[in-house]
């Protein structure tokens, strides 16, 4: 199985480092963006399976950054994390597609735990339409093997 990657997007650089850092020390495989211009040139469809982004910077907010990676991936965990919180900003934020809405100061632990349920729910969806997918052919071939078996008992027989 290959290893979770993440992007963290952050204009300050110790919140950079210190996300970087913890989810690399943790099995991760993380890139660094130092702001959402940098994030969207590092961003490519189905590379990352999480991002955790900061909402305000100076180039282009996590919101922004939010709805480009939309349009190019649906399926992509994205944080969005910010000193200012506001109601607002947080249904803002859900409803353009952010899994969650995070205030610094935060717990290292306790985003580990965010990502780490958002990454399990995203693999349970992923098997279960896998699994439905097989149901749904066993479903549709019965029929097929049934009128194959009828024909093959009349054929056989004469």
């Amino acid at each position: 199985m290959s290893m979770n990657r993440i992007l963290v997007v952050d204009d300050e650089e110790s919140a950079r480092d210190l996300l970087s850092d913890y989810f690399t020390d943790v099995g991760y495989e993380v890139v660094s963006a130092s702001g959402g211009e940098d994030a969207l040139s590092k961003f490519a469809p189905e590379r990352f399976d999480c991002i955790i982004c900061d909402l305000f910077m100076p180039d282009k907010d996590g919101l922004e950054v939010l709805k480009i990676v939309r349009l190019q991936d649906s399926r992509v965990i994205f944080l969005m994390v910010t000193g200012y919180p506001t109601i607002d900003n947080a249904i803002k934020a859900m409803k353009e597609g952010a899994s969650d809405y995070i205030t610094k100061p935060f717990h290292l632990e306790d985003i580990r735990i965010k990502v780490e349920r958002a990454l399990n729910a995203k693999k349970t969806e992923e098997s279960l339409k896998k699994v439905t997918g097989l149901f749904w052919g066993i479903i549709i071939s019965i029929p097929i093997w049934l009128i194959l078996g009828i024909l093959l008992g009349i054929f056989w027989n004469k």
